[in-house]
């Protein structure tokens, strides 16, 4: 069984297990699926906004599909959630993702 077909029985059983549909968005990704992983970055931090590393995936995947806007939205929104929760790693790559973005970052 293929890793995408896993991750949905996976998630069949389990469908609110962010983790699993984070994994599942992952494999999408990586087939060139970007609506679909697009949809699952989304439902995650719709849902549970401090599923932190969602951030940094859905920002670059509207970056190679030149979303250049949104993905500094959600960069900013995550820059912030991870500051809250003291992910100051996460922060850094958020803010550096950012920075190549915004023409108003120092």
């Amino acid at each position: 069984m293929d890793r995408i077909a896993k991750l949905k029985e996976f998630l069949a059983s389990n469908p609110d297990d962010s983790f699993v549909q984070h994994a599942l968005a992952l494999e999408y990704v990586k087939t060139g699926d970007d609506a679909e992983a697009r949809k699952l970055f989304e439902n995650i931090l719709n849902r549970d906004e401090n599923y932190i590393g969602s951030y940094y995936h859905l920002g670059k995947l509207l970056e190679r599909n030149n979303e250049t806007e949104t993905a500094i939205q959600w960069y900013e929104r995550g820059m912030l959630k991870a500051k809250e929760k003291g992910d100051m790693h996460a922060y850094n790559e958020l803010m550096a993702a950012w920075e190549d973005l915004d023409p108003l970052s120092p």
